[in-house]
């Protein structure tokens, strides 16, 4: 199968005000949003769209259409992240949630750990004071007051280290941040791995928050409201990582059951909830227990969260995350207690 993905970065460069575009052409902003995250597959989606786009970029469809190149990942060993939406290394991650829901918990987290991968990350702080930053700060080297600030500091560290850059929404809409991104093709500098984030939360009413994005993560505010942490949607959360060609077909595979039990499990727990265990047909418990159990599984005790819950925080590879879901879904942990999977590392044999 041949590898075929958009242009995000030149979409982003060409058209920083999407939505608006889109709508204007005809477009639906979800519909756009799900092919430059790969959600909607290139080779699926209608030509009048890719036309359309194409279009508004003011470019060729050789231009918007990437063939055969290889989407890298960063793996960070949480399991929901690499499992359901993993990183595009050097592409854009758009975190979707409101207050509350654990967003800069997990971007803290995410610094903590990529700073002992050998990242440097640099932070363009946003506009007013936001005391709810300290927890990221601790692992960042380098905090920016302006734009051309961050621009020059990432032209500096940016020829010998990769680079983790978190804006807030703020400079996305300004297009500051595409400015950058576009100043920074020209810069020789290894990679640079941007995270936007909506310190207001005006960005879960929006289908294109942050324009076009490579990756997507959509917060849960049920989860949350459950304490199921870290609160990432695994189902609406997409990254164009899962379309790519070169991708392990396991990954994939596991993946895509992994959803639809959780979409169903989802379903289920609704009726469960106003009628009781009883009130669900009893061909659909099975799946009701079993997605339970990955729910619990997919929780994960964080490092920059120990002192606050006790627990160590733990990594798990993407094999062995793959290896634990499929024994959840092949029915292996079924007789497993419940609360014995919430907030671990892998499943002991």
């Amino acid at each position: 199968m041949e590898n075929i993905r958009l242009n995000v970065p030149l979409l982003r460069r060409r058209v920083p005000n999407l939505t608006s575009a889109a709508k204007e052409v005809g477009l639906r902003p979800a519909t756009v949003s799900n092919l430059c995250t790969g959600k909607i597959p290139v080779g699926r989606s209608e030509v009048r769209t890719i036309v359309a786009l194409a279009e508004l970029a003011q470019c060729s469809l050789d231009e918007l259409i990437l063939r055969g190149e290889n989407v890298e990942m960063i793996e960070t060993k949480i399991k929901t992240l690499d499992l359901f939406a993993p990183i595009v290394k050097g592409g854009t991650i758009g975190l979707v949630a409101r207050p509350g829901m654990g967003q800069l918990v997990v971007l803290a987290e995410l610094v903590y750990r990529l700073k002992r991968e050998g990242y440097v990350t640099v932070l363009l702080k946003p506009e007013n004071d936001h005391p709810e930053l300290a927890e990221i700060l601790d692992d960042t080297e380098i905090v920016a007051e302006t734009i051309e600030k961050a621009f020059v500091k990432m032209s500096e560290v940016g020829k010998s280290r990769e680079i983790i850059f978190v804006a807030d929404r703020s400079h996305v809409l300004t297009g500051e941040i595409y400015e950058l991104q576009e100043k920074l093709q020209d810069v020789d500098i290894k990679s640079v791995t941007t995270f936007l984030l909506d310190l207001k939360g005006a960005s879960v009413d929006e289908d294109l928050p942050y324009g076009p994005l490579e990756t997507l993560w959509q917060f849960d505010m049920d989860l949350a409201a459950r304490h199921r942490f870290p609160a990432v949607n695994p189902i609406y959360s997409t990254s164009s990582v899962l379309e790519d060609a070169h991708l392990d077909q396991t990954h994939l595979t596991i993946q895509q059951k992994a959803q639809k039990l959780l979409r169903r499990y989802r379903e289920l727990r609704s009726l469960v909830n106003v009628k009781g265990i009883n009130g669900i047909p009893a061909s659909e418990i099975e799946t009701f227990h079993r997605g339970e159990r990955l729910e619990a599984y997919l929780t994960q005790p964080f490092y920059v969260a120990e002192e606050f819950t006790g627990i160590k925080g733990a990594e798990v590879s993407l094999k062995d995350t793959l290896n634990d879901v499929k024994k959840i879904l092949d029915g292996f942990v079924d007789s497993r207690d419940i609360a014995s999977l919430n907030f671990i590392g892998t499943i002991s044999s």
